[in-house]
Protein backbone atom coordinates (compact mmCIF):
# COMPACT_ATOMS: atom_id res chain seq x y z
CA UNK A 1 0.00 0.00 0.00
CA UNK A 2 1.30 3.14 -0.52
CA UNK A 3 0.32 7.11 -0.25
CA UNK A 4 -0.09 7.66 -3.75
CA UNK A 5 -2.72 5.01 -3.90
CA UNK A 6 -4.51 6.41 -0.89
CA UNK A 7 -4.70 10.15 -2.66
CA UNK A 8 -6.05 7.60 -5.76
CA UNK A 9 -9.11 6.62 -3.66
CA UNK A 10 -9.75 9.30 -1.74
CA UNK A 11 -9.71 11.51 -5.33
CA UNK A 12 -12.33 8.80 -6.86
CA UNK A 13 -14.48 9.30 -3.76
CA UNK A 14 -14.34 12.92 -3.94
CA UNK A 15 -15.77 12.41 -8.31
CA UNK A 16 -17.82 9.38 -7.97
CA UNK A 17 -16.33 8.49 -10.93
CA UNK A 18 -13.01 6.80 -12.29
CA UNK A 19 -12.59 8.94 -15.57
CA UNK A 20 -13.61 12.43 -13.96
CA UNK A 21 -10.71 11.33 -11.03
CA UNK A 22 -7.91 10.41 -13.60
CA UNK A 23 -8.55 13.47 -15.55
CA UNK A 24 -7.74 15.48 -12.34
CA UNK A 25 -5.06 13.40 -11.17
CA UNK A 26 -3.76 13.47 -14.88
CA UNK A 27 -3.03 9.91 -15.31
CA UNK A 28 -4.93 7.21 -17.87
CA UNK A 29 -8.05 5.96 -16.60
CA UNK A 30 -6.82 2.14 -16.75
CA UNK A 31 -3.67 3.01 -14.74
CA UNK A 32 -5.99 4.60 -12.20
CA UNK A 33 -8.14 1.61 -12.20
CA UNK A 34 -5.30 -0.90 -12.06
CA UNK A 35 -3.51 1.23 -9.00
CA UNK A 36 -7.09 0.87 -7.27
CA UNK A 37 -7.65 -2.76 -8.04
CA UNK A 38 -3.91 -3.90 -6.47
CA UNK A 39 -4.89 -1.92 -3.20
CA UNK A 40 -8.30 -4.20 -3.01
CA UNK A 41 -6.75 -7.17 -3.38
CA UNK A 42 -3.77 -5.99 -0.83
CA UNK A 43 -5.97 -4.86 1.83
CA UNK A 44 -8.60 -8.12 0.86
CA UNK A 45 -11.43 -5.64 0.65
CA UNK A 46 -13.73 -4.14 -2.15
CA UNK A 47 -13.56 -0.70 -1.91
CA UNK A 48 -15.61 0.31 -4.83
CA UNK A 49 -18.58 -1.50 -5.71
CA UNK A 50 -19.16 -1.47 -9.83
CA UNK A 51 -21.90 -1.74 -12.06
CA UNK A 52 -23.79 -0.17 -14.87
CA UNK A 53 -24.64 2.84 -12.92
CA UNK A 54 -21.01 3.77 -12.55
CA UNK A 55 -19.17 3.69 -9.07
CA UNK A 56 -19.72 3.62 -5.63
CA UNK A 57 -18.06 3.29 -2.12
CA UNK A 58 -18.94 0.04 -0.34
CA UNK A 59 -19.69 0.01 3.00
CA UNK A 60 -15.95 -1.38 3.87
CA UNK A 61 -15.01 1.25 1.57
CA UNK A 62 -16.31 3.85 3.46
CA UNK A 63 -14.45 2.73 6.48
CA UNK A 64 -11.23 2.81 4.45
CA UNK A 65 -11.99 5.96 2.99
CA UNK A 66 -12.13 7.61 6.76
CA UNK A 67 -8.50 5.94 7.90
CA UNK A 68 -7.53 7.03 3.96
CA UNK A 69 -7.95 10.51 4.73
CA UNK A 70 -6.66 10.34 8.31
CA UNK A 71 -3.49 8.92 6.75
CA UNK A 72 -2.73 11.57 3.99
CA UNK A 73 -3.79 14.18 6.18
CA UNK A 74 -1.01 13.66 8.76
CA UNK A 75 1.70 12.77 5.90
CA UNK A 76 1.24 16.19 4.58
CA UNK A 77 1.27 17.55 8.08
CA UNK A 78 4.72 15.94 8.40
CA UNK A 79 5.93 16.68 4.52
CA UNK A 80 4.82 20.75 5.51
CA UNK A 81 6.97 20.63 8.28
CA UNK A 82 9.71 18.86 7.91
CA UNK A 83 10.27 19.85 3.87
CA UNK A 84 8.54 22.83 3.47
CA UNK A 85 5.83 21.21 1.22
CA UNK A 86 3.30 23.22 0.10
CA UNK A 87 -0.01 22.03 1.63
CA UNK A 88 -1.97 20.22 -0.44
CA UNK A 89 -5.40 21.59 -1.66
CA UNK A 90 -7.93 21.52 1.67
CA UNK A 91 -11.31 19.24 0.48
CA UNK A 92 -14.65 19.04 2.41
CA UNK A 93 -18.30 19.02 1.19
CA UNK A 94 -21.70 19.37 2.49
CA UNK A 95 -25.02 18.99 1.16
CA UNK A 96 -28.25 20.53 2.70
CA UNK A 97 -31.42 21.21 2.99
CA UNK A 98 -32.20 25.56 2.24
CA UNK A 99 -31.23 27.19 5.09
CA UNK A 100 -28.87 29.87 5.46
CA UNK A 101 -27.64 29.35 9.02
CA UNK A 102 -26.09 26.68 6.60
CA UNK A 103 -24.46 29.28 4.47
CA UNK A 104 -23.69 31.26 7.47
CA UNK A 105 -21.13 28.58 8.87
CA UNK A 106 -19.85 27.87 5.21
CA UNK A 107 -18.50 31.29 5.22
CA UNK A 108 -17.42 31.19 8.81
CA UNK A 109 -15.16 27.81 7.84
CA UNK A 110 -13.85 29.36 4.96
CA UNK A 111 -12.49 32.42 6.44
CA UNK A 112 -11.15 30.70 9.29
CA UNK A 113 -9.53 27.65 7.58
CA UNK A 114 -9.16 28.52 4.18
CA UNK A 115 -5.28 28.44 2.88
CA UNK A 116 -4.10 29.84 -0.41
CA UNK A 117 -5.86 26.47 -2.32
CA UNK A 118 -8.99 24.56 -1.11
CA UNK A 119 -11.57 23.15 -2.83
CA UNK A 120 -14.45 23.03 -0.90
CA UNK A 121 -18.52 22.05 -1.92
CA UNK A 122 -21.69 23.30 -0.51
CA UNK A 123 -24.60 21.51 -2.13
CA UNK A 124 -27.88 23.00 -1.66
CA UNK A 125 -30.26 19.58 -2.61
CA UNK A 126 -32.73 17.57 -2.05
CA UNK A 127 -33.50 15.41 1.04
CA UNK A 128 -32.69 12.17 -0.88
CA UNK A 129 -29.83 13.25 -2.77
CA UNK A 130 -28.50 14.60 0.62
CA UNK A 131 -28.55 11.18 2.38
CA UNK A 132 -26.84 9.88 -0.59
CA UNK A 133 -24.53 12.20 -0.82
CA UNK A 134 -23.17 11.07 3.03
CA UNK A 135 -23.89 7.58 2.16
CA UNK A 136 -20.95 7.56 -0.72
CA UNK A 137 -18.63 9.95 1.43
CA UNK A 138 -19.41 12.66 -1.57
CA UNK A 139 -20.33 14.71 1.08
CA UNK A 140 -19.09 14.78 4.81
CA UNK A 141 -22.15 16.10 6.30
CA UNK A 142 -25.69 16.41 5.44
CA UNK A 143 -28.10 18.78 7.26
CA UNK A 144 -32.09 17.71 6.92
CA UNK A 145 -34.73 17.72 9.27
CA UNK A 146 -36.88 15.14 11.29
CA UNK A 147 -40.59 15.65 12.88
CA UNK A 148 -43.26 13.23 13.70
CA UNK A 149 -44.26 12.97 10.72
CA UNK A 150 -41.15 12.39 8.35
CA UNK A 151 -39.29 10.56 11.38
CA UNK A 152 -39.76 6.87 10.77
CA UNK A 153 -38.97 6.95 6.94
CA UNK A 154 -36.07 9.48 7.05
CA UNK A 155 -34.60 6.75 10.56
CA UNK A 156 -35.22 3.76 8.45
CA UNK A 157 -33.27 5.36 5.44
CA UNK A 158 -30.54 6.73 7.87
CA UNK A 159 -30.12 3.28 9.81
CA UNK A 160 -30.08 1.45 6.39
CA UNK A 161 -27.06 3.60 5.20
CA UNK A 162 -25.16 3.63 8.75
CA UNK A 163 -25.72 7.08 8.67
CA UNK A 164 -26.21 8.97 12.22
CA UNK A 165 -28.66 11.99 13.14
CA UNK A 166 -26.74 14.89 15.40
CA UNK A 167 -29.69 17.59 16.43
CA UNK A 168 -28.50 21.10 16.02
CA UNK A 169 -31.94 22.79 17.63
CA UNK A 170 -35.74 22.38 17.60
CA UNK A 171 -37.82 24.98 16.50
CA UNK A 172 -41.40 25.71 16.47
CA UNK A 173 -42.54 26.72 12.82
CA UNK A 174 -42.64 29.92 11.17
CA UNK A 175 -43.78 31.66 7.73
CA UNK A 176 -41.38 33.11 5.57
CA UNK A 177 -43.26 36.10 4.26
CA UNK A 178 -42.38 39.20 2.71
CA UNK A 179 -42.44 42.79 5.21
CA UNK A 180 -45.05 43.78 2.85
CA UNK A 181 -47.52 40.77 3.12
CA UNK A 182 -50.58 41.85 4.86
CA UNK A 183 -50.10 39.26 7.30
CA UNK A 184 -46.90 40.13 8.45
CA UNK A 185 -47.97 42.64 11.51
CA UNK A 186 -49.42 39.57 13.01
CA UNK A 187 -47.99 38.33 16.01
CA UNK A 188 -48.87 34.49 14.39
CA UNK A 189 -50.37 33.30 11.48
CA UNK A 190 -52.68 30.57 10.84
CA UNK A 191 -53.15 28.10 8.19
CA UNK A 192 -56.40 29.35 7.29
CA UNK A 193 -55.08 32.64 6.90
CA UNK A 194 -52.66 31.46 3.88
CA UNK A 195 -54.96 29.93 1.57
CA UNK A 196 -55.04 33.37 -0.04
CA UNK A 197 -51.58 33.30 -0.91
CA UNK A 198 -49.17 31.50 -2.97
CA UNK A 199 -47.60 28.43 -1.00
CA UNK A 200 -43.91 27.91 -2.16
CA UNK A 201 -42.00 25.06 -1.34
CA UNK A 202 -38.59 23.29 -2.55
CA UNK A 203 -39.30 20.35 -5.41
CA UNK A 204 -37.89 17.11 -4.65
CA UNK A 205 -37.46 15.37 -8.09
CA UNK A 206 -38.02 11.76 -8.53
CA UNK A 207 -38.02 11.98 -4.84
CA UNK A 208 -41.31 13.90 -4.16
CA UNK A 209 -43.06 12.08 -1.43
CA UNK A 210 -44.49 13.79 1.46
CA UNK A 211 -41.78 12.47 3.46
CA UNK A 212 -38.82 14.02 1.52
CA UNK A 213 -40.94 17.39 1.56
CA UNK A 214 -37.80 20.23 3.19
CA UNK A 215 -41.19 22.15 4.54
CA UNK A 216 -43.86 20.47 7.20
CA UNK A 217 -47.63 19.88 6.91
CA UNK A 218 -46.46 18.53 4.09
CA UNK A 219 -49.97 17.00 3.16
CA UNK A 220 -51.82 20.05 3.45
CA UNK A 221 -53.89 20.93 -0.13
CA UNK A 222 -53.34 24.12 -1.08
CA UNK A 223 -55.59 26.55 -3.78
CA UNK A 224 -52.04 28.08 -4.96
CA UNK A 225 -48.92 26.17 -5.03
CA UNK A 226 -45.57 26.54 -6.47
CA UNK A 227 -42.64 24.13 -6.57
CA UNK A 228 -38.91 25.71 -7.11
CA UNK A 229 -35.72 24.23 -6.79
CA UNK A 230 -33.15 27.03 -5.58
CA UNK A 231 -33.41 29.44 -2.35
CA UNK A 232 -33.14 32.59 -4.18
CA UNK A 233 -35.95 32.04 -6.68
CA UNK A 234 -38.23 30.87 -3.77
CA UNK A 235 -37.92 34.13 -2.10
CA UNK A 236 -38.33 36.52 -4.74
CA UNK A 237 -41.22 34.71 -5.30
CA UNK A 238 -42.04 35.64 -1.56
CA UNK A 239 -41.61 38.70 -2.54
CA UNK A 240 -42.72 39.14 -5.74
CA UNK A 241 -46.32 36.80 -5.52
CA UNK A 242 -46.69 37.69 -1.45
CA UNK A 243 -46.65 34.40 -1.33
CA UNK A 244 -45.12 32.52 1.44
CA UNK A 245 -43.34 28.82 3.43
CA UNK A 246 -42.97 27.06 6.08
CA UNK A 247 -39.56 26.59 7.80
CA UNK A 248 -37.78 27.36 11.25
CA UNK A 249 -37.91 30.73 11.88
CA UNK A 250 -34.01 31.17 11.29
CA UNK A 251 -33.86 33.86 9.17
CA UNK A 252 -30.49 35.75 8.18
CA UNK A 253 -30.60 39.18 7.39
CA UNK A 254 -27.12 39.35 6.08
CA UNK A 255 -27.73 36.70 3.25
CA UNK A 256 -31.61 37.33 2.63
CA UNK A 257 -31.80 40.82 3.39
CA UNK A 258 -34.29 42.36 5.54
CA UNK A 259 -37.63 42.19 3.17
CA UNK A 260 -38.56 38.92 4.56
CA UNK A 261 -39.06 38.16 8.08
CA UNK A 262 -40.47 35.26 9.86
CA UNK A 263 -43.78 35.15 11.31
CA UNK A 264 -44.83 32.30 13.62
CA UNK A 265 -47.78 29.53 12.51
CA UNK A 266 -49.98 28.44 14.80
CA UNK A 267 -50.03 24.54 14.99
CA UNK A 268 -48.42 21.85 17.51
CA UNK A 269 -45.33 20.57 15.46
CA UNK A 270 -41.86 21.08 15.85
CA UNK A 271 -38.81 20.86 13.46
CA UNK A 272 -35.92 18.79 14.90
CA UNK A 273 -32.79 20.23 12.24
CA UNK A 274 -29.23 18.30 12.50
CA UNK A 275 -26.49 17.12 10.81
CA UNK A 276 -25.95 13.51 9.52
CA UNK A 277 -22.73 11.81 8.93
CA UNK A 278 -20.94 8.09 8.66
CA UNK A 279 -21.08 6.25 11.97
CA UNK A 280 -18.23 4.14 10.96
CA UNK A 281 -16.53 7.12 9.62
CA UNK A 282 -14.54 9.86 11.74
CA UNK A 283 -15.37 14.02 10.57
CA UNK A 284 -12.20 15.18 8.96
CA UNK A 285 -10.40 18.42 11.07
CA UNK A 286 -12.72 20.73 8.31
CA UNK A 287 -15.63 18.74 9.38
CA UNK A 288 -15.24 19.13 12.72
CA UNK A 289 -14.81 22.89 12.14
CA UNK A 290 -18.28 22.82 10.28
CA UNK A 291 -20.02 21.64 13.18
CA UNK A 292 -18.32 24.26 15.57
CA UNK A 293 -19.60 27.06 13.05
CA UNK A 294 -23.06 25.57 12.66
CA UNK A 295 -23.70 25.94 16.14
CA UNK A 296 -22.53 29.33 16.69
CA UNK A 297 -24.56 30.26 13.65
CA UNK A 298 -27.38 28.55 14.56
CA UNK A 299 -27.07 30.18 18.20
CA UNK A 300 -26.90 33.72 16.87
CA UNK A 301 -30.14 33.27 15.61
CA UNK A 302 -31.90 31.50 18.56
CA UNK A 303 -30.48 33.97 21.46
Amino acid sequence: MTLQQLKYVIEVANRGSINEAAKRLFISQPSLSNAIKDLEEEMQIEIFERSNKGISLSKEGVEFLSYARQVVEQAELLESRYLNAKPSPQHFSVSTQHYAFAVNAFVSLVQEYGQDEYELALRETKTYEIIEDVSQMRSEIGIIYLNEFNGKVINNLLKSANLQFNSLFIAKPHVFISTNNPLAKQSIVTIEQLEAYPYLSFDQGEYNSFHFAEEILSTLSHPKSIRVNDRATLFNLLIGLNGYTISTGVLSADLNGSEIIPVPLDCDETINVGWISHRSASLSKLGMAYVDALHRAVNKYLV
